[in-house]
Protein backbone atom coordinates (compact mmCIF):
# COMPACT_ATOMS: atom_id res chain seq x y z
CA UNK A 1 0.00 0.00 0.00
CA UNK A 2 2.84 2.39 0.93
CA UNK A 3 4.57 1.68 -2.38
CA UNK A 4 1.37 2.58 -4.24
CA UNK A 5 1.01 5.86 -2.33
CA UNK A 6 4.65 6.80 -3.04
CA UNK A 7 4.47 6.07 -6.78
CA UNK A 8 1.07 7.75 -7.25
CA UNK A 9 2.33 10.86 -5.44
CA UNK A 10 5.47 10.93 -7.60
CA UNK A 11 3.45 10.48 -10.81
CA UNK A 12 0.98 13.24 -9.88
CA UNK A 13 3.81 15.69 -9.14
CA UNK A 14 5.57 14.81 -12.43
CA UNK A 15 2.34 15.26 -14.40
CA UNK A 16 2.09 18.85 -13.12
CA UNK A 17 5.22 19.57 -15.17
CA UNK A 18 7.41 19.86 -12.09
CA UNK A 19 11.11 18.94 -12.66
CA UNK A 20 11.94 15.31 -11.81
CA UNK A 21 14.40 16.28 -9.07
CA UNK A 22 11.86 18.44 -7.20
CA UNK A 23 9.12 15.80 -7.70
CA UNK A 24 11.37 13.21 -6.07
CA UNK A 25 12.29 15.46 -3.15
CA UNK A 26 8.68 16.53 -2.48
CA UNK A 27 7.44 12.93 -2.67
CA UNK A 28 9.99 11.84 -0.07
CA UNK A 29 9.41 14.75 2.30
CA UNK A 30 5.59 14.54 2.04
CA UNK A 31 5.56 10.81 2.77
CA UNK A 32 8.18 10.94 5.54
CA UNK A 33 6.56 13.82 7.44
CA UNK A 34 2.95 12.65 7.12
CA UNK A 35 3.15 8.84 7.29
CA UNK A 36 6.33 7.96 9.21
CA UNK A 37 8.19 8.98 12.37
CA UNK A 38 11.56 9.41 10.65
CA UNK A 39 13.37 12.38 12.28
CA UNK A 40 14.15 15.38 10.07
CA UNK A 41 17.83 15.12 11.05
CA UNK A 42 18.16 11.79 9.22
CA UNK A 43 16.79 13.39 6.03
CA UNK A 44 19.34 16.23 6.24
CA UNK A 45 22.11 13.69 6.94
CA UNK A 46 21.08 11.57 3.97
CA UNK A 47 21.16 14.60 1.67
CA UNK A 48 24.84 15.11 2.46
CA UNK A 49 26.02 11.50 2.75
CA UNK A 50 24.16 10.55 -0.44
CA UNK A 51 26.58 12.46 -2.68
CA UNK A 52 29.73 11.84 -0.64
CA UNK A 53 30.77 8.95 -2.88
CA UNK A 54 34.12 9.39 -4.61
CA UNK A 55 32.73 8.05 -7.93
CA UNK A 56 30.22 10.92 -8.20
CA UNK A 57 33.13 13.36 -8.68
CA UNK A 58 33.68 11.76 -12.10
CA UNK A 59 30.42 13.28 -13.39
CA UNK A 60 31.34 17.01 -13.34
CA UNK A 61 34.81 16.20 -14.71
CA UNK A 62 33.44 14.20 -17.67
CA UNK A 63 30.91 16.98 -18.35
CA UNK A 64 33.72 19.55 -18.33
CA UNK A 65 35.92 17.41 -20.62
CA UNK A 66 32.98 16.95 -23.02
CA UNK A 67 32.33 20.71 -23.13
CA UNK A 68 35.99 21.51 -23.82
CA UNK A 69 36.02 18.94 -26.64
CA UNK A 70 32.72 20.21 -28.10
CA UNK A 71 34.05 23.77 -28.34
CA UNK A 72 37.66 22.86 -29.09
CA UNK A 73 37.66 21.65 -32.69
CA UNK A 74 38.10 17.98 -31.76
CA UNK A 75 34.79 16.97 -33.36
CA UNK A 76 35.65 18.57 -36.71
CA UNK A 77 38.99 16.74 -36.89
CA UNK A 78 37.34 13.43 -35.97
CA UNK A 79 34.78 13.95 -38.76
CA UNK A 80 37.57 14.62 -41.27
CA UNK A 81 39.39 11.46 -40.19
CA UNK A 82 36.20 9.38 -40.38
CA UNK A 83 35.38 10.83 -43.83
CA UNK A 84 38.81 9.87 -45.14
CA UNK A 85 38.22 6.28 -43.98
CA UNK A 86 34.62 5.58 -45.09
CA UNK A 87 33.60 8.57 -47.24
CA UNK A 88 33.90 6.65 -50.53
CA UNK A 89 31.22 4.10 -49.54
CA UNK A 90 27.49 4.59 -50.24
CA UNK A 91 26.27 7.35 -47.92
CA UNK A 92 29.90 8.15 -47.12
CA UNK A 93 29.34 11.37 -45.17
CA UNK A 94 26.54 9.75 -43.14
CA UNK A 95 28.80 6.77 -42.35
CA UNK A 96 31.51 9.24 -41.34
CA UNK A 97 28.92 10.75 -38.98
CA UNK A 98 28.31 7.36 -37.32
CA UNK A 99 32.06 6.72 -37.01
CA UNK A 100 32.73 10.24 -35.70
CA UNK A 101 29.93 9.83 -33.11
CA UNK A 102 31.53 6.57 -31.93
CA UNK A 103 34.95 8.25 -31.65
CA UNK A 104 33.57 11.34 -29.90
CA UNK A 105 31.51 9.11 -27.56
CA UNK A 106 34.78 7.51 -26.45
CA UNK A 107 36.02 10.86 -25.15
CA UNK A 108 32.88 12.72 -24.02
CA UNK A 109 30.65 10.34 -21.99
CA UNK A 110 27.49 12.21 -22.98
CA UNK A 111 24.92 11.63 -25.72
CA UNK A 112 23.60 15.21 -26.09
CA UNK A 113 27.22 16.48 -26.27
CA UNK A 114 27.94 13.97 -29.06
CA UNK A 115 24.83 15.02 -31.02
CA UNK A 116 25.72 18.71 -30.71
CA UNK A 117 29.42 18.34 -31.47
CA UNK A 118 29.08 16.04 -34.49
CA UNK A 119 25.60 17.02 -35.70
CA UNK A 120 26.19 20.77 -35.86
CA UNK A 121 29.14 20.20 -38.22
CA UNK A 122 28.09 17.21 -40.31
CA UNK A 123 24.36 17.89 -40.85
CA UNK A 124 24.85 21.14 -42.84
CA UNK A 125 27.57 19.37 -44.88
CA UNK A 126 25.20 16.46 -45.63
CA UNK A 127 22.41 18.78 -46.78
CA UNK A 128 24.93 20.66 -48.95
CA UNK A 129 26.00 17.35 -50.57
CA UNK A 130 22.39 16.51 -51.43
CA UNK A 131 21.28 14.21 -48.60
CA UNK A 132 17.68 14.61 -47.41
CA UNK A 133 17.59 16.50 -44.10
CA UNK A 134 15.51 13.68 -42.53
CA UNK A 135 18.17 11.10 -43.35
CA UNK A 136 20.95 13.15 -41.80
CA UNK A 137 18.87 13.89 -38.71
CA UNK A 138 18.04 10.19 -38.25
CA UNK A 139 21.70 9.17 -38.49
CA UNK A 140 23.03 11.74 -36.01
CA UNK A 141 20.18 11.52 -33.46
CA UNK A 142 20.60 7.77 -33.03
CA UNK A 143 24.40 7.59 -33.44
CA UNK A 144 24.74 10.31 -30.80
CA UNK A 145 23.19 7.89 -28.32
CA UNK A 146 26.47 5.94 -28.45
CA UNK A 147 27.73 8.64 -26.07
CA UNK A 148 26.38 6.79 -23.04
CA UNK A 149 27.28 3.23 -24.12
CA UNK A 150 30.85 3.58 -25.37
CA UNK A 151 32.94 4.30 -22.25
CA UNK A 152 33.53 6.59 -20.47
CA UNK A 153 29.82 7.07 -19.69
CA UNK A 154 28.13 9.36 -17.17
CA UNK A 155 25.08 7.03 -17.01
CA UNK A 156 27.35 4.08 -16.15
CA UNK A 157 28.85 6.12 -13.30
CA UNK A 158 25.33 6.76 -11.98
CA UNK A 159 24.43 3.05 -12.17
CA UNK A 160 27.67 2.24 -10.35
CA UNK A 161 26.94 4.77 -7.58
CA UNK A 162 23.37 3.47 -7.16
CA UNK A 163 24.22 -0.25 -7.06
CA UNK A 164 27.84 -0.28 -5.76
CA UNK A 165 29.02 -1.96 -8.97
CA UNK A 166 32.58 -1.50 -10.29
CA UNK A 167 32.81 1.51 -12.65
CA UNK A 168 35.91 0.05 -14.30
CA UNK A 169 34.15 -3.27 -15.04
CA UNK A 170 31.12 -1.39 -16.42
CA UNK A 171 33.31 0.72 -18.69
CA UNK A 172 35.03 -2.41 -19.97
CA UNK A 173 31.64 -4.14 -20.47
CA UNK A 174 30.44 -1.25 -22.65
CA UNK A 175 33.25 -1.55 -25.22
CA UNK A 176 32.01 -4.51 -27.30
CA UNK A 177 28.26 -3.59 -27.17
CA UNK A 178 29.21 -0.01 -28.11
CA UNK A 179 31.29 -1.07 -31.12
CA UNK A 180 28.61 -3.59 -32.12
CA UNK A 181 25.83 -0.99 -32.03
CA UNK A 182 28.01 1.49 -33.96
CA UNK A 183 28.49 -1.19 -36.64
CA UNK A 184 24.74 -1.97 -36.80
CA UNK A 185 23.80 1.72 -37.07
CA UNK A 186 26.43 2.11 -39.79
CA UNK A 187 25.06 -0.95 -41.61
CA UNK A 188 21.51 0.49 -41.49
CA UNK A 189 22.86 3.80 -42.84
CA UNK A 190 24.76 2.06 -45.66
CA UNK A 191 21.75 -0.10 -46.69
CA UNK A 192 19.44 2.96 -46.86
CA UNK A 193 22.08 5.02 -48.68
CA UNK A 194 22.69 2.29 -51.25
CA UNK A 195 18.94 1.79 -51.76
CA UNK A 196 18.37 5.51 -52.46
CA UNK A 197 21.74 6.04 -54.19
CA UNK A 198 22.85 8.83 -51.86
CA UNK A 199 26.12 10.68 -52.65
CA UNK A 200 29.57 9.18 -52.19
CA UNK A 201 32.81 11.07 -51.68
CA UNK A 202 36.04 10.67 -53.64
CA UNK A 203 38.23 7.92 -52.18
CA UNK A 204 40.98 9.39 -49.99
CA UNK A 205 44.57 8.33 -50.55
CA UNK A 206 46.51 6.70 -47.70
CA UNK A 207 48.49 9.92 -47.45
CA UNK A 208 45.29 11.94 -46.93
CA UNK A 209 44.07 9.42 -44.36
CA UNK A 210 47.34 9.62 -42.44
CA UNK A 211 47.22 13.45 -42.52
CA UNK A 212 43.62 13.41 -41.19
CA UNK A 213 44.61 10.90 -38.49
CA UNK A 214 47.60 13.03 -37.47
CA UNK A 215 45.39 16.11 -37.08
CA UNK A 216 42.83 14.21 -34.99
CA UNK A 217 45.46 12.25 -33.00
CA UNK A 218 45.45 14.64 -30.02
CA UNK A 219 41.73 14.06 -29.55
CA UNK A 220 41.97 10.31 -30.14
CA UNK A 221 44.84 10.10 -27.64
CA UNK A 222 42.35 10.99 -24.91
CA UNK A 223 40.74 7.55 -25.42
CA UNK A 224 44.10 5.91 -24.74
CA UNK A 225 44.77 8.10 -21.69
CA UNK A 226 41.37 7.51 -20.06
CA UNK A 227 40.82 3.83 -20.84
CA UNK A 228 44.51 2.86 -20.72
CA UNK A 229 44.97 4.66 -17.41
CA UNK A 230 41.99 2.92 -15.82
CA UNK A 231 42.81 -0.61 -16.98
CA UNK A 232 46.53 -0.37 -16.32
CA UNK A 233 45.73 0.68 -12.75
CA UNK A 234 47.47 4.06 -13.08
CA UNK A 235 44.33 5.88 -11.91
CA UNK A 236 40.72 5.27 -10.90
CA UNK A 237 37.75 6.18 -13.17
CA UNK A 238 37.24 9.37 -11.13
CA UNK A 239 40.90 10.37 -11.50
CA UNK A 240 40.64 9.48 -15.20
CA UNK A 241 37.73 11.95 -15.50
CA UNK A 242 39.86 14.71 -13.93
CA UNK A 243 42.75 13.85 -16.27
CA UNK A 244 40.33 13.98 -19.23
CA UNK A 245 39.13 17.46 -18.23
CA UNK A 246 42.69 18.83 -17.88
CA UNK A 247 43.86 17.18 -21.12
CA UNK A 248 40.77 18.39 -23.05
CA UNK A 249 41.45 21.94 -21.80
CA UNK A 250 45.10 21.79 -22.94
CA UNK A 251 44.39 20.47 -26.45
CA UNK A 252 41.39 22.79 -27.00
CA UNK A 253 43.21 25.97 -25.87
CA UNK A 254 46.92 25.39 -26.52
CA UNK A 255 47.19 22.66 -29.18
CA UNK A 256 44.25 23.15 -31.57
CA UNK A 257 43.71 26.77 -30.37
CA UNK A 258 40.04 26.68 -31.44
CA UNK A 259 38.96 27.72 -27.92
CA UNK A 260 40.12 31.18 -26.80
CA UNK A 261 41.12 31.81 -23.19
CA UNK A 262 38.28 34.34 -22.85
CA UNK A 263 35.76 31.58 -23.80
CA UNK A 264 36.97 29.21 -21.06
CA UNK A 265 34.91 30.99 -18.41
CA UNK A 266 31.68 30.31 -20.31
CA UNK A 267 32.60 26.63 -20.76
CA UNK A 268 33.30 26.34 -17.01
CA UNK A 269 30.00 28.06 -16.20
CA UNK A 270 27.99 25.83 -18.57
CA UNK A 271 29.67 22.72 -17.13
CA UNK A 272 29.00 23.86 -13.56
CA UNK A 273 25.34 24.50 -14.42
CA UNK A 274 24.88 21.04 -15.97
CA UNK A 275 26.78 19.35 -13.12
CA UNK A 276 24.68 21.14 -10.50
CA UNK A 277 21.49 19.99 -12.24
CA UNK A 278 22.65 16.36 -12.32
CA UNK A 279 23.95 16.43 -8.73
CA UNK A 280 20.62 17.87 -7.58
CA UNK A 281 18.80 15.00 -9.31
CA UNK A 282 21.23 12.51 -7.71
CA UNK A 283 20.71 14.02 -4.24
CA UNK A 284 16.93 13.74 -4.47
CA UNK A 285 17.15 10.27 -6.00
CA UNK A 286 19.32 9.18 -3.05
CA UNK A 287 16.58 10.47 -0.73
CA UNK A 288 13.99 8.54 -2.75
CA UNK A 289 16.13 5.40 -2.53
CA UNK A 290 16.43 5.93 1.25
CA UNK A 291 12.62 6.14 1.52
CA UNK A 292 12.19 2.97 -0.57
CA UNK A 293 14.69 1.08 1.58
CA UNK A 294 13.23 2.30 4.88
CA UNK A 295 9.79 1.12 3.73
CA UNK A 296 11.32 -2.21 2.57
CA UNK A 297 9.79 -1.74 -0.89
CA UNK A 298 12.60 -3.19 -3.08
CA UNK A 299 12.64 -6.38 -0.99
CA UNK A 300 8.86 -6.66 -1.15
CA UNK A 301 8.89 -6.14 -4.92
CA UNK A 302 11.68 -8.70 -5.28
CA UNK A 303 9.68 -11.22 -3.24
CA UNK A 304 6.51 -10.50 -5.25
CA UNK A 305 8.23 -10.80 -8.63
CA UNK A 306 10.01 -14.03 -7.71
CA UNK A 307 6.72 -15.27 -6.22
CA UNK A 308 5.10 -14.82 -9.63
CA UNK A 309 7.42 -17.51 -10.90
CA UNK A 310 9.28 -15.11 -13.22
CA UNK A 311 12.54 -16.61 -14.37
CA UNK A 312 15.47 -14.49 -15.61
CA UNK A 313 14.17 -14.51 -19.22
CA UNK A 314 10.68 -13.21 -18.35
CA UNK A 315 12.08 -10.77 -15.76
CA UNK A 316 14.50 -9.20 -18.27
CA UNK A 317 11.64 -8.80 -20.76
CA UNK A 318 9.55 -7.05 -18.08
CA UNK A 319 12.53 -4.81 -17.23
CA UNK A 320 12.98 -3.82 -20.88
CA UNK A 321 9.30 -2.94 -21.27
CA UNK A 322 9.31 -1.02 -17.97
CA UNK A 323 12.43 0.98 -18.87
CA UNK A 324 11.20 1.73 -22.39
CA UNK A 325 7.92 3.03 -20.91
CA UNK A 326 9.87 5.10 -18.36
CA UNK A 327 11.88 6.51 -21.28
CA UNK A 328 8.65 8.14 -22.50
CA UNK A 329 8.50 10.38 -19.44
CA UNK A 330 11.98 10.77 -17.92
CA UNK A 331 15.56 11.36 -18.97
CA UNK A 332 18.23 8.65 -18.38
CA UNK A 333 19.78 9.99 -15.17
CA UNK A 334 16.43 10.03 -13.37
CA UNK A 335 15.44 6.58 -14.65
CA UNK A 336 18.69 4.96 -13.52
CA UNK A 337 18.63 6.64 -10.11
CA UNK A 338 14.97 5.71 -9.45
CA UNK A 339 14.66 2.28 -11.10
CA UNK A 340 18.07 0.70 -10.48
CA UNK A 341 17.71 0.43 -6.66
CA UNK A 342 14.29 -1.23 -7.15
CA UNK A 343 15.16 -3.64 -9.97
CA UNK A 344 18.75 -4.45 -8.97
CA UNK A 345 17.92 -6.63 -5.90
CA UNK A 346 15.48 -8.70 -8.01
CA UNK A 347 18.08 -9.17 -10.74
CA UNK A 348 20.65 -10.34 -8.19
CA UNK A 349 18.10 -12.69 -6.58
CA UNK A 350 17.45 -14.25 -10.00
CA UNK A 351 21.18 -14.75 -10.60
CA UNK A 352 21.54 -12.04 -13.29
CA UNK A 353 25.06 -10.62 -13.46
CA UNK A 354 25.11 -6.99 -12.12
CA UNK A 355 27.48 -5.84 -14.90
CA UNK A 356 25.30 -7.38 -17.63
CA UNK A 357 22.22 -5.81 -15.99
CA UNK A 358 23.94 -2.41 -15.99
CA UNK A 359 24.70 -2.59 -19.73
CA UNK A 360 21.10 -3.67 -20.41
CA UNK A 361 19.84 -0.57 -18.54
CA UNK A 362 22.26 1.71 -20.44
CA UNK A 363 21.11 0.33 -23.83
CA UNK A 364 17.50 0.96 -22.77
CA UNK A 365 18.47 4.54 -21.90
CA UNK A 366 19.97 4.92 -25.39
CA UNK A 367 16.71 3.88 -27.01
CA UNK A 368 14.78 6.21 -24.68
CA UNK A 369 16.91 9.17 -25.78
CA UNK A 370 15.76 8.70 -29.37
CA UNK A 371 11.97 8.40 -29.02
CA UNK A 372 9.31 10.93 -27.97
CA UNK A 373 8.00 12.61 -25.94
CA UNK A 374 11.08 13.14 -23.72
CA UNK A 375 13.86 11.81 -25.99
CA UNK A 376 16.70 14.19 -25.12
CA UNK A 377 18.58 13.55 -28.38
CA UNK A 378 15.42 14.40 -30.36
CA UNK A 379 15.26 17.83 -28.74
CA UNK A 380 18.96 18.48 -29.27
CA UNK A 381 18.72 17.35 -32.92
CA UNK A 382 15.56 19.44 -33.34
CA UNK A 383 17.51 22.52 -32.28
CA UNK A 384 20.25 21.77 -34.84
CA UNK A 385 18.03 20.73 -37.76
CA UNK A 386 15.09 23.11 -37.09
CA UNK A 387 12.77 20.08 -37.58
CA UNK A 388 9.72 19.31 -35.43
CA UNK A 389 9.75 16.41 -32.95
CA UNK A 390 7.06 14.47 -34.87
CA UNK A 391 9.03 14.84 -38.12
CA UNK A 392 12.23 13.72 -36.36
CA UNK A 393 10.44 10.73 -34.83
CA UNK A 394 9.60 9.46 -38.32
CA UNK A 395 13.16 10.20 -39.48
CA UNK A 396 14.85 8.10 -36.75
CA UNK A 397 12.57 5.07 -37.17
CA UNK A 398 14.89 2.74 -39.21
CA UNK A 399 17.77 3.27 -36.75
CA UNK A 400 15.45 3.06 -33.75
CA UNK A 401 14.24 -0.37 -34.91
CA UNK A 402 17.89 -1.42 -35.29
CA UNK A 403 18.53 -0.30 -31.70
CA UNK A 404 15.51 -2.27 -30.42
CA UNK A 405 16.79 -5.40 -32.19
CA UNK A 406 20.21 -4.83 -30.63
CA UNK A 407 18.59 -4.40 -27.21
CA UNK A 408 17.07 -7.89 -27.50
CA UNK A 409 20.45 -9.37 -28.46
CA UNK A 410 22.25 -7.69 -25.53
CA UNK A 411 19.48 -8.72 -23.14
CA UNK A 412 19.66 -12.44 -23.86
CA UNK A 413 23.34 -12.86 -24.82
CA UNK A 414 25.21 -11.78 -21.64
CA UNK A 415 28.56 -12.82 -23.16
CA UNK A 416 28.49 -9.68 -25.36
CA UNK A 417 28.74 -7.54 -22.21
CA UNK A 418 30.76 -9.89 -20.01
CA UNK A 419 33.43 -11.39 -22.28
CA UNK A 420 35.85 -8.44 -22.11
CA UNK A 421 35.53 -7.66 -18.35
CA UNK A 422 35.87 -11.40 -17.60
CA UNK A 423 39.02 -11.45 -19.72
CA UNK A 424 40.51 -8.44 -17.92
CA UNK A 425 39.26 -8.88 -14.37
CA UNK A 426 38.59 -12.62 -14.21
CA UNK A 427 34.98 -13.36 -13.22
CA UNK A 428 32.95 -10.16 -12.69
CA UNK A 429 29.67 -9.69 -10.88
Amino acid sequence: MNALIIFVLLLVLMLTGMPISISLGLTVLTFLFTMTNVPIESVALKLFTGIEKFEIMAIPFFILAGNFLTHGGVARRMINFASSCVGHWHGGLALAGVMACALFAAVSGSSPATVVAIGSIILPAMVKQGYPRKFGAGVITTSGALGILIPPSIVMVMYSVTTNTSVGALFMAGVIPGLMLAFLLGLTTWVLAKKHNYPRMAKATWGERFAAFRKSAWGLLLIVIVMGGIYSGVFTPTEAAAMAAVYAFIIAVFVYKDLKIKQVGKVLLDSASMSAMLLYIITNAVLFSFLMTSENIPQQMAAWLTGQGLGPIAFLLVVNVLLLIAGNFMEPSSIVLIMAPILFPVAVALGINPIHFGILIVVNMEVGMCHPPVGLNLYVASGITKMGISELTVAVMPWLLTMLGFLLIVTYVPAISLWLPNLVYGSVG
